[in-house]
């Protein structure tokens, strides 16, 4: 498949996930705010990777549905499995439903164990919010991390 064809099918796949959770759009207005974060920690072992990440919604509007996206800086070997709300847009980006956010909640869990093209000795990984079922967030600093990941087995936290 041609490096056109996956972005493009990357591009179809996250619009698909973020649009298609079947559950019916939410109208939102001009000043609907919600202040979406994610934290967790991520670990690096023997050419394993695992993230542990939870999203929360500090408010004040809910949120229905948002989409979080994780990018490696190493590939990561294809043929894998993801949880039934993630999806691969490359062999470095996946794509996660977060479940509803209510105003002062969180979502479940998203944990992850992938294994890596080879063994790197480190990578990096960016987290952050791609859609948020239309509600501003004027506080973005708290759902953008980049995390540096050395292969120690150790918990990056972010």
């Amino acid at each position: 498949m041609s490096a056109m064809r996956k972005v493009l099918l990357g591009v179809t796949l996250t619009a698909a996930l973020v649009a298609g959770t079947g559950t019916g759009a939410v109208a939102r207005t001009a000043g609907d705010e919600a202040d979406l974060a994610h934290h967790g920690h991520v670990s690096l072992w023997d050419g394993e990777l695992g993230v542990w990440l939870v999203s929360e919604n500090h408010g004040p509007t809910d949120v229905h549905q948002a989409t979080v996206r994780l990018a490696f800086s190493a590939p990561m070997a294809g043929g894998q499995e993801l949880p039934a709300a993630c999806l691969w847009s490359s062999d470095r980006v996946i794509s996660c439903r977060t479940g509803e956010l209510r105003a002062a909640g969180a979502a479940d869990e998203i944990a992850l164990t992938l294994r890596t093209a080879g063994r790197p000795e480190e990578l990096t990984v960016d987290i952050r919010t791609v859609w948020r079922d239309g509600a501003a967030d004027r506080n973005p600093r708290n759902d953008r991390h980049h995390v540096l990941v050395l292969a120690t087995g150790d918990p990056y936290v972010f």
